[in-house]
């Protein structure tokens, strides 16, 4: 998985734009929506007689879980959506062990994550399931007092990997988990391309660090970046300069970082002005309808790509139990709800605390984030290709890639030798300096005091 959808910041900085939504077949009714199974996790919720516990969040009969979003800045709701669901879906098979789970919004817009946090630390239990673009501001916070988070993805160095925290989808902590993809597309589908690679981001510090590590990651497997370009997070009301740069630099793959509707008005100037990419990587930000209505029949002529982060396509849902199911879920508890990769790996981050915490006799933030440490094959059920959660530094095995095309999104054909995905031990690890994730003793705290 890429633990970060990359742009994620720029997105919210200017707006943020739509991210990773895309349209599925319905497929089964709502009833077929199995009680206490999740695709081959079985019995992830519930009833049960639990025993007391004297931890923060937690009652006879409830659990009190922080759900992190930016909904109210991006007026995206689907960290929000995916709690929704999972929870009225797990409560109604008994819950975790008798307790129901009780989600509680920290809507961070944008720019309150620590007083969001220090909230969270006075009731919850543990954070589940969301995410936030500046989350990097609340880390220390939330390592002083001692609260685990499961998120479902995280954008900035600070905290991507840092302690007390599982990612569900992989931290991949100094390695780049796009070094597949790229080796996949310069080495393989466009070897011409390998020489002449251009990175286009949004002026922002946390994109800048960005650049440098995909330019270093480019370069591992074998490319050359001759062209680095950076944009007003904001946009710009003409895009034909950036366009004719790259067009002068000869670029043939590009990497973009920043926001869908930006690189669709990109990619019509690359057009306009006779300019033909081999290949774009959109990133996962623009996995879904919108940057295919925006771009429209510009991508006939610019091949665009996605790594969608090892997740099944939503594309071919009904090829997949655990995905399938996750949709039907949607129709039953919120059908007006999207389902896109944030809910996705938002599902992947809920499942994996509802199976740690499941497995505690006393319900403990030790014992959960123990537990969930365990996992060195999580596929969430099936919703998403293997990972080791033991270790935040292990890269990703697997990764698969849609492309996009005027018709909608459909799986690429990227050599997939492991059902949907593609497993093989191409890796990049960092060697550039880079910021570091914030650890319990930067904040004089030790594991010895999580109880």
């Amino acid at each position: 998985m890429r633990p970060l959808i990359i742009g994620l910041l720029v997105i919210a900085l200017a707006g943020c734009g739509a991210r990773g939504g895309t349209e599925n077949d319905g497929g089964d009714s709502a009833a077929a929506v199995p009680k206490q199974d999740l695709g081959t996790l079985k019995n992830v919720c519930g009833p049960g007689e639990p025993k007391p516990s004297g931890a923060q969040g937690v009652t006879d009969s409830e659990i009190k879980v922080g759900v992190f979003t930016d909904m109210g800045f991006s007026k995206k709701p689907e960290m929000v959506d995916a709690a929704k669901v999972f929870t009225e879906w797990c409560n109604a098979a008994g819950g975790i062990d008798g307790r129901k789970i009780v989600p509680v919004t920290r809507d961070a817009r944008l720019m309150e994550v620590r007083q969001r946090m220090t909230e969270a630390c006075k009731s919850d239990f543990v954070l589940a399931g969301g995410s936030a673009g500046l989350d990097g501001q609340g880390v220390e916070t939330r390592l002083t007092c001692m609260l685990p988070e499961f998120p479902a993805q995280s954008s900035q160095a600070q905290a991507r990997g840092a302690d007390l925290q599982v990612m569900a989808n992989g931290a991949a902590l100094g390695y780049n988990d796009y070094a597949g993809f790229y080796s996949w597309l310069i080495n393989e589908k466009y070897p011409s391309s390998k020489s002449d690679v251009g990175v286009i981001a949004g002026d922002s510090p946390v994109t800048k660090v960005m650049i440098g590590q995909h330019t270093e990651t480019v370069a591992g497997v074998g490319g050359k970046v001759t062209y680095t370009g950076l944009y007003p997070v904001r946009g710009v009301s003409d895009w034909t300069p950036f366009a004719q740069a790259m067009k002068d630099k000869k670029v043939k793959g590009l990497v973009f970082l920043g926001q869908l509707d930006h690189l669709a008005k990109l990619v019509q100037s690359l057009t306009s002005i006779g300019h033909k990419l081999d290949w774009i990587d959109t990133t996962n930000n623009a996995y879904g309808p919108q940057f295919i209505q925006l771009a429209g029949a510009a991508l006939k002529s610019q091949p665009s790509y996605a790594d969608i982060s090892g997740m099944h396509p939503l594309e071919k849902a009904a090829a997949n139990p655990a995905t399938q199911q996750l949709v039907t879920m949607f129709k039953q508890y919120a059908p007006d709800a999207e389902v896109n990769l944030p809910v996705l790996r938002s599902f992947s981050a809920w499942l994996l605390f509802a199976k740690a915490a499941g497995a505690c006799d006393e319900l403990t933030r030790a014992c959960v984030l123990e537990n969930a440490k365990k996992e060195t094959e999580w596929t969430a059920g099936g919703l998403r290709a293997p990972l080791d959660l033991s270790d935040p530094a292990s890269p990703p095995k697997c990764w698969n890639a849609v492309h996009a095309t005027p018709d909608g999104w459909e799986p690429a054909d990227f050599g997939a030798n492991s059902g949907a995905y593609r497993c093989e031990d191409v890796s990049h690890k960092y060697t550039g300096e880079y910021p570091s994730p914030l650890t319990l003793k930067d904040v004089g705290k030790t594991m010895a005091d999580l109880k």
